[in-house]
């Protein structure tokens, strides 16, 4: 079987109508799934996805797998080069990688191959984090020597979205395998090719049989079952706040941890000391780059009186700049966006906010280019005369839409800026340094970017404040977000208890 050829890109080779349940490709046993090229809204690849049947099998085979093959009790470097190498094929077919993802998601080249290099890099920095990992001897208290000690979960679900998809998978796999669990991971039905082919990759790796499931399928079905099966012990889970919240009530009920990378709507805040050719460049790109479909998206610009005029008039000049286009040109900046019917879902977002006032400074519509008819593609957009209470600004839109603000005072400003329901990045723009912590410490966000935006380093940790999540992705401390920490009293004395001596 081979993906079919679209603009561009060659065929992938080897691809078949298989998905991996507990360590066999097979048939799965659910509803057909078809991905399109979002460019051309040509069928990619169609395939079974798993059904209910294949999560209790692949459940219970990681179960099995964590057992049989002796992984949670290799030594932590033995386990690392398991990582490494999957690190290592992965960079060797990464080519291959960002073919698979650009036809599946409609991303440019260059992104999907960064993608492919991050994945590459969050495999063999949690091999080395996992190589490095210390547990504690605390602090003696009494007669006994006292330490803490780290175990896997034992099944770990990972659900991931569909706007990253290989990089997102790393983030999630590459710890929970280092921290000795096995993995079940379900990818979108928009996006699930490059979550297969990692799987082949991790076995070509030497990764144990049935230790990594990948069950693409319905959220609602798949989805739904994993996080209900009493035998996963952890979900991590990256997506929309209305799922993030059901599945809290879920793991509240099992008394189970989880993770949730959710959704922001994030402020972006221009000063007038900033330097606006700076800012202009990093304001677009932390909207438009993905063509907007990114949590992190910096999708609320808050611009000072001072410099409004000229910083929006700049901004809607590089917006009008922007070349939309296939992700195989290597000239496109605004590919299409993943699905047609995504991108009518943010068209109908944009038409209710300019119904209810918003002015249109740029974009708002498809684009009329005839060779683009076919594709999933919005022009990038430019909202003014809004109102940071306004539906626009307060809910995510996850496409390349920004709404611009002018504000005067800083107080003000951090007051707007923490008025929103989600908490996960901001950008900030000025030369002044103080200026920058104040705001920066402000500022309710996990991520906060000075004269910079949207850049990430698998070393430093990732976290939502509020509504944007639960728990804490990437870092030092990663892998220890999917194990249980265990203490060990160890007697000294070699005294018996002195208790119920009369």
């Amino acid at each position: 079987m081979t993906l079919s050829t679209v603009d561009g890109i060659g065929p992938v080779t080897g691809w078949s109508d298989e998905i991996l349940v507990a360590g066999r490709w097979r048939r799965g046993g659910g509803d057909l799934i078809e991905t399109r090229d979002p460019a051309t809204g040509a069928v990619v690849h169609a395939f079974h996805g798993a059904a209910l049947e294949d999560v209790e099998e692949a459940v219970a085979g990681g179960h099995a797998a964590a057992r049989e093959s002796g992984w949670r009790d290799l030594l932590p470097h033995e386990r690392a080069r398991v990582l490494y190498r999957i690190g290592d094929l992965i960079e060797e077919r990464a080519d291959e990688i960002a073919r698979v993802q650009t036809a599946d998601t409609g991303k440019t080249l260059g992104e999907t191959r960064a993608l492919a290099a991050s994945a590459a890099g969050t495999f063999r920095y949690m091999a080395a984090a996992l190589e490095t990992m210390e547990e504690s001897v605390t602090p003696q208290r009494g007669g006994s020597l006292t330490m803490t000690v780290h175990e896997p979960y034992g099944v770990v679900a990972a659900i991931t979205p569909w706007n990253s998809p290989i990089a997102s998978d790393a983030q999630k796999v590459a710890p929970a395998l280092a921290a000795g669990n096995a993995v079940v991971l379900k990818p979108p039905v928009w996006a699930p090719l490059v979550s297969l082919l990692l799987g082949r990759i991790c076995e070509e790796a030497g990764l144990p049989p049935g230790l990594l499931s990948v069950l693409p399928g319905s959220g609602r079905i798949i989805g739904n079952a994993l996080v209900a099966h009493p035998g996963v012990g952890k979900i991590s889970f990256t997506g929309g706040t209305t799922t993030g919240r059901s599945i809290g009530r879920v793991a509240a009920d099992k008394v189970m941890p989880v993770t949730l990378e959710l959704g922001g709507k994030s402020p972006t805040i221009v000063f007038p000391d900033a330097d606006l050719d700076q800012a202009v460049a990093g304001v677009a790109y932390g909207i438009f780059s993905s063509s907007g479909q990114s949590c992190i998206a910096g999708s609320r610009v808050f611009v000072h009186a001072e410099v409004y005029d000229e910083f929006v008039r700049r901004l809607v000049e590089r917006a009008e700049s922007l070349r939309v286009g296939p992700g195989t040109d290597p000239a496109t900046d605004i590919a299409p966006m993943v699905h047609h019917d995504h991108r009518d879902q943010v068209a109908e977002m944009v038409r209710q906010a300019v119904e209810e006032g918003a002015q249109v400074l740029t974009g708002a519509r498809v684009p009329e280019d005839e060779v683009l008819s076919e594709g999933a593609y919005y022009l990038p957009t430019i909202l003014g005369g809004v109102r940071n209470e306004d539906t626009i600004c307060r809910e995510e839109i996850f496409g390349p839409v920004a709404v611009v603000l002018s504000f005067e005072d800083e107080s003000e400003l951090i007051a707007q800026a923490n008025d929103n329901d989600f908490g996960l990045a901001c950008g900030i723009w000025t030369a002044d340094y103080r200026r920058a912590w104040r705001i920066a410490r402000a500022v309710e966000a996990g991520t906060v970017w000075i004269n910079t935006y949207k850049q990430f380093s698998i070393s430093t940790p990732f976290s939502g404040h509020k509504e944007s999540g639960l728990g804490t992705e990437k870092g030092r401390d990663g892998i220890a977000q999917y194990m249980r920490q265990k203490s060990l009293y160890w007697d000294l004395t070699g005294e018996p208890i002195p208790w119920g001596r009369h």
